[in-house]
């Protein structure tokens, strides 16, 4: 059972690269959600990838988890919250999905990262 369990890591991590590739490829697209700065698209879609990297290979696995459950949140209130609010279906499922992958962030900072360097 735990080598089924064993996955989750990489479930988890492997599709927050595959984001992060998305906001390099299409960065003039999404840069109307940031501000419109293709740069925040690519340093997001870099922090993604960095993320990824860090939980998949454990160093500095809880820092990187930490930030990007903070980079989420964030997104969930500068991105999202505006057209939630108004109704809109689709930002509302963004919003739940970028808040409950904070919350999985953190759940993993706080259960299964194993590198305490930076935050004890």
């Amino acid at each position: 059972m735990n080598a089924v369990l064993s996955i989750g890591k990489y479930l988890y991590a492997i599709p927050f690269a595959i984001f992060g590739l998305f906001h390099f490829m299409n960065a003039n697209a999404m840069s109307g959600m940031a501000f419109g700065s293709s740069a925040l698209v690519y340093l997001t879609g870099a922090a993604l990838i960095a993320a990824s990297v860090s939980m998949l290979i454990g160093k500095l696995d809880k820092l990187a988890a930490t930030l990007l459950g903070v980079m989420l949140l964030l997104f969930v209130f500068i991105i999202h919250f505006k057209g939630a609010a108004a109704g809109d279906q689709a930002s509302t499922s963004n919003l739940l999905k970028d808040l409950m992958l904070a919350g999985a962030a953190w759940m993993y900072a706080g259960n299964l990262a194993k590198d305490n360097a930076v935050i004890g």
